[in-house]
Protein backbone atom coordinates (compact mmCIF):
# COMPACT_ATOMS: atom_id res chain seq x y z
CA UNK A 1 0.00 0.00 0.00
CA UNK A 2 1.11 3.53 -0.76
CA UNK A 3 -0.11 6.51 1.26
CA UNK A 4 0.26 10.14 0.23
CA UNK A 5 0.86 12.48 3.14
CA UNK A 6 -0.06 16.00 2.03
CA UNK A 7 1.64 18.67 4.15
CA UNK A 8 0.50 22.09 2.84
CA UNK A 9 3.10 24.03 4.80
CA UNK A 10 4.48 27.26 3.36
CA UNK A 11 6.01 29.06 6.35
CA UNK A 12 9.52 27.76 5.69
CA UNK A 13 9.72 29.74 2.46
CA UNK A 14 10.80 33.36 2.32
CA UNK A 15 8.73 34.36 -0.70
CA UNK A 16 6.00 36.93 -0.38
CA UNK A 17 3.54 34.64 -2.14
CA UNK A 18 4.74 31.48 -0.40
CA UNK A 19 1.16 30.48 0.62
CA UNK A 20 0.85 29.26 -2.98
CA UNK A 21 2.98 26.33 -1.87
CA UNK A 22 -0.07 25.02 -0.01
CA UNK A 23 -1.97 24.79 -3.29
CA UNK A 24 1.02 23.00 -4.78
CA UNK A 25 1.03 20.44 -1.98
CA UNK A 26 -2.63 19.63 -2.57
CA UNK A 27 -2.21 19.50 -6.34
CA UNK A 28 0.80 17.19 -6.12
CA UNK A 29 -1.05 14.89 -3.72
CA UNK A 30 -3.91 14.58 -6.21
CA UNK A 31 -1.50 13.50 -8.95
CA UNK A 32 0.14 10.62 -7.08
CA UNK A 33 -1.34 7.20 -7.95
CA UNK A 34 -1.65 6.14 -4.31
CA UNK A 35 -3.98 3.88 -2.34
CA UNK A 36 -4.87 6.50 0.26
CA UNK A 37 -4.32 10.17 1.06
CA UNK A 38 -3.95 11.97 4.37
CA UNK A 39 -3.72 15.73 4.79
CA UNK A 40 -1.90 17.11 7.83
CA UNK A 41 -3.90 19.97 9.42
CA UNK A 42 -0.97 22.37 9.49
CA UNK A 43 -1.37 25.94 10.69
CA UNK A 44 -2.00 28.64 8.13
CA UNK A 45 -0.54 31.61 10.02
CA UNK A 46 2.85 33.19 9.50
CA UNK A 47 4.14 32.75 13.03
CA UNK A 48 6.86 34.61 14.89
CA UNK A 49 10.63 34.69 14.31
CA UNK A 50 12.80 33.08 16.95
CA UNK A 51 16.40 31.82 17.16
CA UNK A 52 17.11 33.16 13.67
CA UNK A 53 14.20 31.31 12.03
CA UNK A 54 11.07 32.90 10.60
CA UNK A 55 7.85 31.39 11.95
CA UNK A 56 9.65 28.94 14.21
CA UNK A 57 6.62 28.51 16.47
CA UNK A 58 4.41 27.52 13.53
CA UNK A 59 7.08 25.23 12.05
CA UNK A 60 7.43 23.48 15.41
CA UNK A 61 3.68 22.92 15.69
CA UNK A 62 3.46 21.71 12.10
CA UNK A 63 6.31 19.28 12.72
CA UNK A 64 4.45 17.79 15.69
CA UNK A 65 1.28 17.48 13.64
CA UNK A 66 3.21 15.71 10.88
CA UNK A 67 4.72 13.25 13.36
CA UNK A 68 1.24 12.61 14.73
CA UNK A 69 -0.10 11.84 11.25
CA UNK A 70 2.80 9.53 10.39
CA UNK A 71 2.43 7.50 13.56
CA UNK A 72 -1.16 6.70 12.55
CA UNK A 73 -0.03 5.13 9.25
CA UNK A 74 0.62 1.40 9.59
CA UNK A 75 3.13 -0.25 7.25
CA UNK A 76 2.35 1.73 4.11
CA UNK A 77 5.11 3.34 2.08
CA UNK A 78 4.61 7.10 2.39
CA UNK A 79 5.07 9.75 -0.29
CA UNK A 80 5.03 13.20 1.30
CA UNK A 81 3.89 16.16 -0.79
CA UNK A 82 4.64 19.78 0.04
CA UNK A 83 4.79 22.60 0.58
CA UNK A 84 8.29 23.80 1.43
CA UNK A 85 11.21 21.41 1.97
CA UNK A 86 10.71 21.33 5.74
CA UNK A 87 7.73 19.00 5.27
CA UNK A 88 10.36 16.24 5.03
CA UNK A 89 11.75 16.67 8.54
CA UNK A 90 9.48 14.11 10.20
CA UNK A 91 9.44 11.48 7.40
CA UNK A 92 13.23 11.41 7.15
CA UNK A 93 13.70 11.44 10.93
CA UNK A 94 11.41 8.43 11.28
CA UNK A 95 13.15 6.62 8.40
CA UNK A 96 16.45 7.21 10.20
CA UNK A 97 15.06 5.68 13.39
CA UNK A 98 13.71 2.69 11.50
CA UNK A 99 16.69 1.90 9.26
CA UNK A 100 19.58 3.33 11.25
CA UNK A 101 22.91 3.70 9.49
CA UNK A 102 21.73 1.60 6.56
CA UNK A 103 19.58 4.49 5.30
CA UNK A 104 20.71 6.66 2.39
CA UNK A 105 18.99 9.99 1.78
CA UNK A 106 19.25 11.27 -1.78
CA UNK A 107 18.62 15.02 -1.60
CA UNK A 108 17.59 16.06 -5.13
CA UNK A 109 17.61 19.84 -5.11
CA UNK A 110 19.07 22.85 -6.89
CA UNK A 111 20.03 24.12 -3.42
CA UNK A 112 21.83 22.06 -0.76
CA UNK A 113 19.72 23.51 2.09
CA UNK A 114 22.75 23.48 4.39
CA UNK A 115 22.45 26.95 5.92
CA UNK A 116 22.17 27.49 9.65
CA UNK A 117 20.24 30.26 11.42
CA UNK A 118 23.60 32.00 11.79
CA UNK A 119 24.47 31.91 8.08
CA UNK A 120 21.08 32.64 6.44
CA UNK A 121 20.08 36.21 7.18
CA UNK A 122 16.55 35.84 5.79
CA UNK A 123 15.68 33.19 8.39
CA UNK A 124 13.85 31.12 5.75
CA UNK A 125 13.97 27.65 7.19
CA UNK A 126 13.63 25.76 3.92
CA UNK A 127 17.25 26.70 3.29
CA UNK A 128 18.29 24.96 6.54
CA UNK A 129 16.41 21.68 6.38
CA UNK A 130 19.19 19.25 5.47
CA UNK A 131 21.61 20.85 7.92
CA UNK A 132 18.96 20.43 10.63
CA UNK A 133 18.50 16.76 9.72
CA UNK A 134 22.27 16.47 10.14
CA UNK A 135 21.97 17.78 13.70
CA UNK A 136 22.77 21.49 13.27
CA UNK A 137 19.71 23.70 13.39
CA UNK A 138 17.13 25.19 15.75
CA UNK A 139 16.84 22.86 18.73
CA UNK A 140 13.07 22.50 18.41
CA UNK A 141 13.42 21.03 14.91
CA UNK A 142 16.54 18.86 15.20
CA UNK A 143 15.63 15.14 15.15
CA UNK A 144 16.40 12.88 18.09
CA UNK A 145 18.74 10.82 15.92
CA UNK A 146 20.29 13.04 13.24
CA UNK A 147 21.66 11.79 9.96
CA UNK A 148 25.40 11.46 9.56
CA UNK A 149 27.11 12.94 6.48
CA UNK A 150 27.95 9.49 5.07
CA UNK A 151 24.21 8.82 4.70
CA UNK A 152 23.54 11.84 2.49
CA UNK A 153 23.93 12.34 -1.26
CA UNK A 154 23.08 15.68 -2.89
CA UNK A 155 22.13 15.62 -6.58
CA UNK A 156 21.41 18.38 -9.09
CA UNK A 157 22.75 21.15 -6.82
CA UNK A 158 23.95 24.25 -8.61
CA UNK A 159 23.05 27.22 -6.42
CA UNK A 160 24.69 26.70 -3.04
CA UNK A 161 26.46 29.49 -1.18
CA UNK A 162 30.18 29.50 -0.24
CA UNK A 163 29.31 28.67 3.37
CA UNK A 164 27.25 25.67 2.27
CA UNK A 165 29.97 24.42 -0.07
CA UNK A 166 32.55 24.81 2.68
CA UNK A 167 30.41 22.63 4.91
CA UNK A 168 29.93 20.09 2.10
CA UNK A 169 33.68 19.73 1.68
CA UNK A 170 34.38 19.61 5.41
CA UNK A 171 31.68 17.05 6.11
CA UNK A 172 32.56 14.91 3.09
CA UNK A 173 29.00 14.79 1.76
CA UNK A 174 28.76 13.28 -1.70
CA UNK A 175 27.59 15.80 -4.30
CA UNK A 176 26.55 15.41 -7.92
CA UNK A 177 25.85 18.42 -10.10
CA UNK A 178 23.71 18.56 -13.23
CA UNK A 179 26.42 17.08 -15.45
CA UNK A 180 26.88 14.05 -13.20
CA UNK A 181 23.29 13.77 -12.01
CA UNK A 182 22.72 10.31 -13.46
CA UNK A 183 25.55 8.87 -11.36
CA UNK A 184 24.09 9.89 -8.01
CA UNK A 185 22.94 6.39 -7.02
CA UNK A 186 25.84 4.43 -8.48
CA UNK A 187 26.94 1.83 -5.97
CA UNK A 188 24.20 2.67 -3.46
CA UNK A 189 22.65 -0.33 -1.72
CA UNK A 190 20.22 -0.63 1.13
CA UNK A 191 17.15 1.47 1.90
CA UNK A 192 16.95 4.78 0.01
CA UNK A 193 14.81 7.81 0.76
CA UNK A 194 14.28 10.27 -2.11
CA UNK A 195 13.78 13.95 -1.34
CA UNK A 196 12.79 15.76 -4.53
CA UNK A 197 12.66 19.55 -4.62
CA UNK A 198 11.15 20.38 -7.99
CA UNK A 199 13.46 23.37 -8.40
CA UNK A 200 16.12 20.84 -9.40
CA UNK A 201 14.41 20.86 -12.79
CA UNK A 202 15.28 23.07 -15.72
CA UNK A 203 12.73 25.91 -15.39
CA UNK A 204 11.99 25.99 -19.12
CA UNK A 205 10.63 22.45 -18.69
CA UNK A 206 8.90 22.98 -15.33
CA UNK A 207 7.94 26.51 -14.36
CA UNK A 208 5.75 26.14 -11.26
CA UNK A 209 8.58 27.17 -8.96
CA UNK A 210 9.27 29.86 -6.41
CA UNK A 211 13.05 29.65 -6.75
CA UNK A 212 13.84 28.65 -10.34
CA UNK A 213 17.51 28.12 -11.13
CA UNK A 214 18.76 28.05 -14.74
CA UNK A 215 20.66 25.19 -16.36
CA UNK A 216 18.84 22.52 -14.41
CA UNK A 217 18.15 18.82 -14.67
CA UNK A 218 15.93 17.80 -17.57
CA UNK A 219 12.64 16.13 -16.75
CA UNK A 220 13.68 12.94 -18.53
CA UNK A 221 16.92 12.85 -16.53
CA UNK A 222 15.05 13.01 -13.23
CA UNK A 223 12.57 10.33 -14.27
CA UNK A 224 15.40 8.11 -15.47
CA UNK A 225 17.21 8.41 -12.13
CA UNK A 226 14.05 7.69 -10.14
CA UNK A 227 13.19 4.76 -12.43
CA UNK A 228 16.57 3.17 -11.70
CA UNK A 229 16.45 3.55 -7.93
CA UNK A 230 16.28 0.38 -5.85
CA UNK A 231 14.87 -0.27 -2.38
CA UNK A 232 13.06 3.09 -2.16
CA UNK A 233 11.41 3.13 1.27
CA UNK A 234 9.92 6.63 1.13
CA UNK A 235 9.97 9.89 -0.80
CA UNK A 236 8.88 13.49 -0.84
CA UNK A 237 8.05 15.92 -3.63
CA UNK A 238 8.32 19.53 -2.52
CA UNK A 239 8.23 23.19 -3.57
CA UNK A 240 5.50 22.89 -6.21
CA UNK A 241 4.16 26.42 -6.65
CA UNK A 242 1.45 26.61 -9.33
CA UNK A 243 1.35 29.89 -11.22
CA UNK A 244 -2.33 29.99 -12.15
CA UNK A 245 -1.29 30.17 -15.81
CA UNK A 246 -1.95 27.80 -18.71
CA UNK A 247 1.47 26.20 -18.17
CA UNK A 248 0.26 24.64 -14.90
CA UNK A 249 -1.31 21.72 -16.76
CA UNK A 250 1.95 20.88 -18.52
CA UNK A 251 3.71 21.00 -15.16
CA UNK A 252 1.06 18.71 -13.70
CA UNK A 253 1.82 16.22 -16.46
CA UNK A 254 5.47 16.28 -15.41
CA UNK A 255 4.43 15.41 -11.86
CA UNK A 256 2.18 12.61 -13.15
CA UNK A 257 5.10 11.07 -15.02
CA UNK A 258 7.47 11.53 -12.10
CA UNK A 259 5.14 10.03 -9.52
CA UNK A 260 4.29 7.08 -11.76
CA UNK A 261 8.01 6.31 -12.02
CA UNK A 262 8.43 6.80 -8.28
CA UNK A 263 5.54 4.54 -7.30
CA UNK A 264 6.95 1.78 -9.51
CA UNK A 265 10.15 1.78 -7.41
CA UNK A 266 8.69 1.76 -3.90
CA UNK A 267 9.77 -1.14 -1.74
CA UNK A 268 6.67 -2.42 0.03
CA UNK A 269 8.62 -5.25 1.67
CA UNK A 270 11.00 -3.05 3.68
Amino acid sequence: MTTVLCVPQWQGSGLGDSPRLAAGAHRTAELVPADSRITVPVLDTGGKPDAGVRGLDVLTTNLRLTYDALTQIDDDVVITTGGDCAVDLAPIALARLRYGDRLTVLWIDAHPDLYTPQTLRSGSFHGMVLRTLLGEGPAALVPAQPLVPEQVIIAGERAGSPSEHEYLERAGIRRYGVDTFGQALDGVTGPVYLHIDLDVLEPTEFGSLGYPEPDGVRVDQLIELVSGADHVIGAAITEHMPTGQATDEADSEVIRRLTAALCSRLDHQA
